[in-house]
């Protein structure tokens, strides 16, 4: 009797394919069909010690790599799948990251480094991922050796600046190449502030009428030149060259047709930027919300589908393909009148890498109302940004009439000028920049009109304000420190070691990072310096192009850095962070209570530490008593992520929490208690519960 086949030993060997997210790998599964088998290394498997400094210096700064503490069950995974594998493919992210993720998966699996099993898309698209499939490629090592230069030289700094800030300053501290930067342009700014000189200056705001027609007009200047108005006397001198009462003269009309072109598509600084001012987003914030968007949702029977572009990237190239979709759907849904006749080419940055486009949906057809019951709140505001601002790329420019025109007596001349949009163009559906339409009024060149009233204003000139996430992104990116994919790590890193505070959107230096910036500045210039930082950026972009030795590149930075290193260690002495008197006695053991400088923030402790460890927050009382129990007071707290909301002084007792901060007056309508809540008009004053709204304060409304 012949003996029976072991069912299941004909079964095919499965193509193996190694992503960075379980989300993305199930989504990726389902497009390539049966002979597929996709699972995630869930980002790197290994990095450089955390335990030593994991540098050879001897050997060409070679990186001693070791798996990852926690990736062990994923390695065994891994090992598993591949060797009962036909094939095996990487297919991580498609940036330097990615590239360095792929490489160290084939020196785990021992896979061959010459064998083309690297695949990359930029999208997760069926078409996209079916496409790349046909075209596999070897792992590009300059790129890895771009990632591994960056890792190195981050490892060099860290490990060898944290020490001296540890003994010097207190424990726990860090510093790094790009957020030493990034704070250093926080406290340069805060610095500008502090040593700005207010300038004054006066405007004469006026009314005129020509029948029955009004038009406003500001004082330009005399006799055809422009004029400052430094002070009252030159108002008055101004105001005793006008007879109020007699008439002006209309001179030098000019009528254009001003066209105003739509912004470039977004980048991933200016996703950040647009998504901080116009959404609120932190920033790490919109690249977590990002990624959800890129690696697939879930569109019920459509199955999973990526809906935007990889969202690390500094280049505004958009494919031809996506641009002739935008113009078919403009053709479609608003007129050919709103479509660009040709396709836009916008210019990237000298030092902007052109790997990938610009962030953009993967089909101007997934409109975001149609997949808004398919995303949460934040995926639809965040995806609707990105789809609005692609449209808008691919659409006519905006078309406005302007008016200009002079009115003159004795010398003295009001200008008055306004627009009016002619033709929407991109701003149907998304508009950047606010512009007024301007009534403007029938007016020709010798018309005589009347001064109806003016208005004269003392002002000062301001600050330059504080940086936001946004404008600090924008000045990283400005100056060419960093690169897309290291702009939210770097702002995070600043806040969390408490370098720096959140007062609404500014940010704020503190103590402890003015004492940090002050040591780096004063024995390491290099690392604080702008141009030096912004021209290692290039260095590792030749690197990624194959032009620069990356060994080179970590050596010429190394020896100089390794200099200032050894002179700092010998003459940098002890910073002393004194401890302020918090004005009560420790409710403990009656010593003195002090205020000390912690790893996140200040705080109250007993000054006989550690005999006694007696600490307290310090809690920001805001002058309401609980609008819930009546007894306590309202503070202000801080969640776990640094958010701001207030609660009862009476907690556990008390549950009172709210996002919004309350004030002592309670709605006239149903007696509930009132908020306040900062716009861009004021501050507004609204009922939680009801309808109920006071028009916007200048000043903090009161309690």
């Amino acid at each position: 009797m012949p003996t029976s086949k072991r069912k299941g030993s004909t079964r095919k060997k499965k193509n193996l394919v190694i992503v960075e997210s379980p989300a993305k790998a199930k989504t990726i599964e389902k497009y390539l069909g049966r002979n597929y088998h996709v699972i995630a290394s869930k980002g790197h498997i290994r990095d450089l010690p955390k335990s030593q400094m994991g540098v050879d210096f001897e050997n060409n700064y070679q990186p001693k790599y070791i798996s990852i503490r926690g990736k062990g069950d994923t390695i065994k995974e891994l090992k598993a799948e591949a060797n009962k594998a036909n094939k095996v493919y990487l297919a991580s992210d498609p940036d330097r990251e990615g590239e360095a993720i792929a490489w160290h998966v084939a020196h785990v699996l021992k896979m061959d480094n010459t064998e083309k099993n690297r695949v990359t898309f930029n999208e997760v698209t069926k078409d996209a991922v079916k496409e790349a499939f046909k075209h596999p490629r070897t792992i590009d090592m300059d790129t890895v050796n771009a990632q591994q230069a960056r890792r190195i030289l981050d490892r060099l700094v860290g490990y060898s600046l944290s020490p001296i800030l540890w003994a010097k300053v207190k424990k726990g501290l860090s510093a790094g190449r790009v957020q030493s930067v990034a704070l250093k342009l926080v406290i340069d700014r805060e610095r500008e502030i502090k040593e700005f000189k207010p300038e004054e200056y006066w405007t004469i705001d006026a009314e005129f009428k020509k029948d029955k027609e009004r038009f406003a007009a500001s004082f330009y200047g005399y006799d055809g030149k422009k004029q400052a108005l430094p002070n009252n006397d030159a108002v008055q001198a101004v105001l005793k060259r006008i007879d109020k009462k007699g008439n002006f003269t209309v001179e030098n009309v000019v009528t254009k047709e001003r066209r105003r072109q739509p912004p470039a598509p977004f980048t991933t600084s200016t996703l950040q930027q647009e998504a901080n001012k116009r959404l609120g987003y932190r920033t790490r914030r919109t690249m977590s919300i990002a990624q959800q968007l890129y690696e697939g949702i879930s569109l019920g029977k459509s199955g999973t589908v990526g809906l935007i572009t990889y969202m690390r990237t500094d280049s505004k190239r958009v494919s031809p393909v996506a641009q002739a979709e935008a113009s078919k759907f403009l053709h479609e849904k608003y007129g050919a009148e709103y479509a660009a006749k040709s396709q836009r080419h916008f210019k990237n940055q000298e030092d902007a890498q052109d790997a990938h486009e610009a962030i953009r949906p993967t089909s101007v057809y997934r409109t975001p109302e149609s997949l808004k019951s398919a995303l949460t709140t934040e995926q639809y505001r965040l995806y609707k940004l990105i789809w609005s601002r692609f449209l808008a790329n691919e659409m006519t420019a905006a078309v406005y009439d302007t008016l200009r025109f002079d009115v003159t007596q004795n010398g003295v001349i009001f200008r008055a000028s306004g627009s009016k949009m002619k033709f929407p163009g991109f701003t149907k559906v998304y508009d950047n920049v606010q512009e007024k339409n301007s009534e403007l009024p029938q007016i020709t060149e010798g018309d005589l009109v009347k001064l109806a009233k003016s208005d004269n204003k003392q002002h000062f000139t301001l600050p330059p304000a504080r940086y936001t996430e946004a404008s600090l992104v924008r000045a990283l990116e400005e100056n060419g420190v960093g690169r897309p994919s290291t702009y939210a790590p770097t702002i995070d890193t600043i806040q969390r070691r408490y370098y720096v505070k959140l007062e609404g959107r500014a940010i704020m230096p503190t103590e402890l990072g003015e004492i940090v910036d002050e040591l780096i500045e004063k024995f390491f210039p290099d690392i604080v310096n702008v141009d030096f930082t912004a021209q290692l950026e290039s260095d590792l972009d030749q690197v990624e192009a194959g032009k620069k030795d990356w060994v080179k590149v970590v050596d010429d930075y190394y020896k100089p850095f390794k200099a200032e290193l050894d002179k700092a260690d010998e003459q940098i002495e002890k910073v002393q962070i004194k401890d302020e008197p918090a004005g009560f006695n420790c409710d403990i053991c009656g010593a003195p209570m002090v205020i000390k400088m912690g790893r996140y923030g200040k705080f109250y402790a007993c000054s006989r530490f550690p005999d006694c460890r007696n600490t307290k927050p310090i809690v920001k009382k805001i002058g309401v008593t609980c609008p819930k129990c009546g007894k306590g007071e309202i503070i202000e707290k801080k969640s776990r992520k640094n958010r701001k909301f207030y609660g009862c002084s009476r907690y556990p007792e008390c549950d009172f929490v709210s996002w919004d901060q309350p004030i002592s007056r309670n709605c006239p309508n149903d007696g509930h208690f009132l908020i306040q809540k900062k716009t861009k008009k004021g501050l507004v004053v609204l009922c939680p519960e009801g309808d109920y709204k006071e028009e916007p304060q200048e000043e903090s409304a009161t309690n």
